[in-house]
Formats: C-alpha cells, structure tokens, sequence
C-alpha cells in the first residue's frame, strides 16, 4: 500500500489513514496522488469495513499546496489537472460503499474542508477551524467544495460563506449541518472509532454498502431516480445469504451470523 504521505493503520474492522505532509498538511499532487492509491486499495480490501480519515499533528489538512499553484499560473491545462485530481480524491471517497468518517483534529480549510466534505460523516475537535479562504487569493474552491457545501448548508449560506471565507469554529458548524458531533481533541479518535463500530456492528456490509449508495448518490438525482435505485437495490439484497440469514435470524429471535456477502 502507498503511504508516502499518508500513515495507514489497521486495527480488526477498522482501518485509520492519518494524513501526514508537515508542517500543515497540504493536498499537493503527490499527497493527492497517495490517497487515491489508498482508498482505491481499501476499497477492494475485504478486511476493511469502515474507514477513519485524519490528519497528523494539530492539523486535519490546511488545504491544497499553494507552492504548486505558483508553478502552474498561465498554463490553464495545469491548473485544470490540479482541479481533477482534487475532485477525482474526494469523489472517490464519496462513492465510497464503506462508511468514512471524518476526524477533523485541527484546522481544515480551502481543500482540507473540501477533502471532509467528501467523507460521509464528520467529527471534529472543539479545536478545529473550518473555512473556504480562497477567495482571498484570487480562486475559488475546486474540489468539490461549491457543491457539496451548498448541499448540505444551502445555496444562500453556502455563498456567503465562500465569498466571505468565513472561519468557522467547530460550534458553529455543527449549527449548520457541516459537522455532526465535537469531542474534546484527546477524545477525538475515541470518538470516531465508537461511530465506526455503531455503523457496522450487528448490520451486514450487504446492505451498508448498498444504503451508502442510496444516500450519497442518490442525492445527485431527482426523487424518481433515487427512488428506483432504492427499489432495486433493496431487490438485490434479496438475492443475498446475509439478508436471508438477518430475517431468518430475527424470525429465530437470535443473533444474526452475517458473512457480508
């Protein structure tokens, strides 16, 4: 597995990626690059059935390498390989059929956020700051962040916080839906880890798998099409040992014993 950038650590179900690019852990290409490998890896790894992403030292991620920027300035094709490769990063994690969890131990801004936006759940440390400066260098968020933000906030709030590139504190973003839960920063891990095995303990990772796609994808499409792909994924798992075995088990009124397959 690559780990250049990035420190991988498994313990049973679970595994922990820590970002890991001093001082501040920016996004540049190859960190970017290193993630991807990562959670492309973790994807098929059948050991892996949720997912913690943090960052290293007091940062979550800063955002993206502003160093890179200066190299590419004049030449459109390199700046929108930059874009993709940030919002191929994020997607992926996204689309994801393992439950991410964000935990944002420290400062998350411009792609930091974008990167936690694309996680399927989000924690943060009561010391956690979170924003979408990049207004204030002449740019604009391009990792996902003008969509997913509106998504969750709105398009109004979403707008005034880009162009104001507000700072917000973990408090204020969980008033606004951004994040889901604040811990104290030595309870932040604990925390996440307790999350992780609330999503999969006692389910099957049939049909998690499946309720991730609803949720994250279906919320691209207009209710007709999230509708039918909730129907015919809930007709798939009727063609699974584990679904079979969780309604003859409840029938029972015993444990089920799911294989997750």
């Amino acid at each position: 597995m690559i780990d250049t950038l990035a420190n991988v650590r498994k313990e049973g179900f679970l595994t922990i990626v820590h970002v890991n690019n001093p001082p501040a852990n920016t996004l540049s290409s190859t960190c970017i690059e290193n993630l991807r490998s990562i959670f492309q890896e973790l994807s098929e790894d059948k050991e892996t059935m949720a997912i913690i992403l943090t960052g290293f030292g007091r940062f979550f991620v800063a955002g993206a390498d502003i160093k890179e920027f200066v190299d590419a300035f004049g030449q459109r094709e390199a700046a929108l390989k930059m874009a993709e490769a940030g919002q191929a990063l994020c997607n992926e994690i996204e689309a994801m059929k393992k439950p991410v969890i964000a935990a944002i131990n420290g400062p998350a801004l411009g792609g930091g956020l974008e990167l936690a936006l694309g996680c399927h759940f989000r924690i943060a440390s009561n010391k956690a700051i979170l924003g979408l400066p990049e207004l204030k260098l002449g740019l604009l968020p391009t990792f996902g962040g003008t969509q997913r933000l509106t998504s969750i906030t709105g398009r109004a709030k979403a707008l005034q916080l880009i162009v104001t590139s507000k700072q917000l504190n973990a408090e204020e973003a969980m008033q606004l839906g951004i994040i889901e839960m604040i811990t104290e920063s030595e309870e932040l891990l604990a925390t996440a880890k307790d999350v992780a095995q609330s999503f999969i303990e006692g389910k099957s990772m049939t049909s998690v798998s499946r309720t991730i796609d609803c949720v994250m994808q279906g919320t691209k499409e207009n209710l007709e099409a999230g509708l039918k792909k909730e129907r015919e994924l809930f007709a798939e798992l009727f063609l699974t040992e584990d679904a079979k075995e969780g309604v003859q088990a409840f029938v029972d009124k015993r444990q089920p014993h799911f294989k997750h397959f």
